[in-house]
C-alpha cells in the first residue's frame, strides 16, 4: 500500500485515539501555566511558542507515545512546520512513531451570533493546505463552537464545516470537522441533536468517495452519532474532551461505541515541566493507556 493508503487504512481501523496536541495563541499561556511554565518564564509570543514547541517535542519523543496506541496527532501550524531530532514534526511523527500528523487549519473565532461562533476567515488556507501535502500531512482540523440549540445558528456552523472541508479535500487531505458543543451549554442536548441532524444531512450531499472525520463533545445521549460513524463516507467519528476530567471523559465515552478520542486537555493535564524523564515518561503513559481503554474497550 501506499503511504496514503496505510495511514487511511490506520485512521479508519486501527484500534486506538488520536492526540490534540494543537494549542493555540489564546490558550498557549494557560497551557503552559498547568505545564509548569508561568508567563513570567517568558517574553513575548516567539518565546512562549518556543517554550510550548518543547513541551510537544517532548510529548511525541517519550517512548510511551507510539502508534500502538495513538493513532494519530494534530499539531498546531508553527509545530507541523518546526523540527525535532532534525526532521520535520510530520515527517517523524509518521516514520519514526507510526502516528498519522494532522494540522490545525482555523485561525480562531468570530464573536458569539445566533447562539454559536463561526471560524474566522482563514484567506492564506490555500497557501496551508499546499505546505501540509508537501510536509506529509494526512488531514487537518477546524473549530467552531455551539452555545445554544439554534437551528439557524447550528446550520451555519455545519455548512461552513463542511465548505472549508471541501476546500481541504481538494488538496488530497483529510478534513476533520469539529463543531464542538460547549459542556456548558444551558441545553447542550438539545443542541447535540440539531448537529447530529444537520451533520448527516450535508454528509449525504457528499460524493460516495468523499472521506471525511467529524470531532465532537461526547454526546449526552451515548451513541448519538453512530449512525454517522456507519456512513462510508465518515472515517472515524472521534470526540474531544471539551472540558471534562479525564476520567469523567472516558466514563462517558466508553458508552459510545463508534467513537475514539481525540483529547488534548485531558491528555497533558498531568504532564510537568519539572519532571524528569522517567516521571514525564510513565506519567504520560498512564494517561495514554487510560484513554486508549476508554476509546477500544465500551460498556
Amino acid at each position: 500500500m501506499s503511504t496514503a493508503e496505510t495511514m487511511m487504512s490506520q485512521m479508519a481501523e486501527k484500534g486506538g485515539f488520536i492526540a490534540a496536541l494543537d494549542q493555540s495563541g489564546g490558550s498557549t499561556p494557560g497551557a503552559l501555566k498547568q505545564y509548569g511554565i508561568p508567563e513570567s518564564d517568558y517574553s513575548g509570543e516567539s518565546e512562549m511558542f518556543a517554550r510550548m514547541h518543547e513541551m510537544r517535542v517532548r510529548i511525541i519523543t517519550a517512548p510511551s507515545f507510539t502508534g500502538n496506541k495513538v493513532i494519530g496527532a494534530i499539531l498546531f501550524e508553527r509545530t507541523m512546520d518546526g523540527d525535532v531530532k532534525g526532521e520535520p514534526v510530520p515527517a517523524y511523527l509518521w516514520r519514526e512513531r507510526g502516528v498519522v500528523p494532522f494540522v490545525k487549519i482555523d485561525k480562531g473565532l468570530e464573536a458569539e451570533a445566533d447562539g454559536v461562533q463561526l471560524m474566522k476567515p482563514v484567506p492564506e488556507l490555500d497557501d496551508l493546505l499546499a505546505r501540509a501535502v508537501k510536509l506529509g500531512v494526512y488531514g487537518t482540523k477546524e473549530r467552531s463552537t455551539i452555545r445554544l440549540p439554534s437551528e439557524s445558528g447550528i446550520r451555519a456552523i455545519v455548512q461552513q464545516q463542511f465548505a472549508v472541508a471541501e476546500q481541504v479535500r481538494k488538496h488530497g487531505l483529510v478534513p476533520i470537522l469539529e463543531p464542538e458543543v460547549l459542556i456548558k451549554s444551558p441545553d447542550k442536548a438539545a443542541c447535540e441533536q440539531l448537529l447530529h441532524d444537520y451533520v448527516l444531512e450535508e454528509l449525504q450531499k457528499l460524493p460516495e468517495d468523499a472521506r471525511i472525520m467529524l470531532k465532537v463533545t461526547i454526546p449526552e445521549v451515548a451513541d448519538l452519532y453512530d449512525d454517522i460513524a456507519r456512513d462510508p463516507r465518515m472515517v472515524r467519528v472521534v470526540a474531544l474532551s471539551g472540558g471534562y476530567p479525564l476520567d469523567q471523559a472516558c466514563e462517558k465515552l466508553r458508552h459510545n461505541h463508534r467513537m475514539i478520542a481525540s483529547f488534548s486537555r485531558a491528555l497533558i493535564g498531568d504532564l510537568r515541566h519539572q519532571m524528569d524523564d522517567a516521571q514525564f515518561d510513565a506519567t504520560l503513559g498512564e494517561t495514554i493507556d487510560q484513554i486508549y481503554d476508554a476509546s477500544v474497550h465500551k460498556v
